[in-house]
C-alpha cells in the first residue's frame, strides 16, 4: 500500500527553521522529522512512499539522492574512476521513495491530485510531513476496510487549534477545519486511509484544498469515518513543539518510536 506524505507547506508558524529549509527537514535528534514519520510506517511494513513536494522541495530531493552516501561508511579508491564502495550501515533497505514536485503554491488537495499517477491500487495511506504518532496502522487499515466508506481519519485528542471532528459513533458528521473558540472534541491527527475514489473529489488547481471543501463534503455525505487513537500523538507546528519533540527524543521518551 502506498504511503503519500504531504511535504509542501510553508510552515509559517515555524519561521525560525523554515526560512532555511522545508518543515519536514527540521531535525528531531540528528534526523529530519520526515524520516521519523517514514520510520513509523516502515516499522509496520509500509515502505512504498510518495512524497508530494513543494516549498524548498529540492532539499528533500537532495536528502534522498545522497542518502546512501550520507548514511553508510564509504571506501573510495583515489585515482580510479567510479571506485566507490558503500558499507551498509542503515536499516532503510527496501524503501521505495518517489519524489514528486507538486508546485510551490499548491494547497493539499492539488498536491494529492498531482501524485495520483504514482498511487497504485484501490487504497492508500496519507499523512502530513510534520505529525508523529504510535498509530496501529494494521488496526487502522482493517477498520477502514470494515466500514466501506471513502476516507478514514485518525482522531486524536486534544488540541483545539486544529480541525475538530463532530462524530456520531465512528462516523464523522461534520469536519471543522481549525474552529474558533474552545473545543473538546477529537481532531484530525493525520494518518488517513483513502480509497482511490478520493481523486474524483480533488483537482490539480493550486487553490484546491483537502480539509476545506473535499473532506467537509465527504463528511456531509457520510463518507468520512474516524479511527480513535488514544496513544501518543504530536505535531511540529512551532519552535516550542520542535524543542519539546527533541527533548522527548533525547531523553528516550519518544512515544512515536516503534522501531
Amino acid at each position: 500500500m502506498n504511503v503519500v506524505i504531504l511535504c509542501g507547506g510553508l510552515g509559517t508558524r515555524l519561521r525560525e527553521e523554515t526560512e532555511f529549509r522545508p518543515k519536514p527537514m527540521v531535525n528531531i535528534g540528528s534526523r529530519p522529522i520526515l524520516w521519523h514519520v517514514m520510520k513509523i510506517f516502515a516499522s509496520q511494513g509500509h515502505t512504498d512512499f510518495v512524497l508530494a513536494l513543494g516549498y524548498k522541495g529540492e532539499m528533500i530531493k537532495d536528502y534522498f539522492l545522497n542518502y546512501e552516501a550520507m548514511n553508510n561508511d564509504i571506501t573510495i579508491e583515489l585515482g580510479k574512476q567510479e571506485q566507490t564502495f558503500l558499507h551498509s550501515c542503515h536499516e532503510e533497505c527496501g524503501w521505495k521513495v518517489t519524489l514528486a514536485s507538486t508546485g510551490e503554491k499548491a494547497l493539499k488537495g492539488a498536491r494529492l491530485k498531482r501524485v495520483e499517477k504514482y498511487v497504485e491500487g484501490d487504497t492508500f495511506l496519507l499523512t502530513y510531513g510534520d505529525g508523529l504518532a504510535n498509530v496501529d496502522l494494521a488496526g487502522l487499515v482493517a477498520f477502514h476496510k470494515s466500514h466501506g466508506k471513502m476516507v478514514t481519519l485518525t482522531g486524536v485528542n486534544p488540541a483545539s487549534r486544529f480541525g475538530e471532528l463532530k462524530i456520531e459513533g465512528n462516523r464523522v458528521e461534520r469536519f471543522n477545519e481549525k474552529p474558533k473558540g474552545p473545543g473538546a472534541g477529537l481532531i484530525n491527527g493525520g494518518y488517513m486511509v483513502m480509497n482511490r475514489a478520493i481523486f474524483e473529489h480533488v483537482t490539480s488547481e493550486d487553490n484546491c484544498d483537502l480539509e476545506y471543501g473535499p473532506l467537509e463534503r465527504l463528511a456531509e455525505e457520510g463518507q468520512l469515518m474516524v479511527w480513535k487513537h488514544d496513544g501518543f500523538w504530536a505535531c511540529m507546528d512551532t519552535l516550542r513543539d520542535t524543542e519539546h519533540l527533541n527533548r522527548l527524543w533525547d531523553t528516550g521518551k519518544a512515544g512515536w518510536k516503534l522501531w
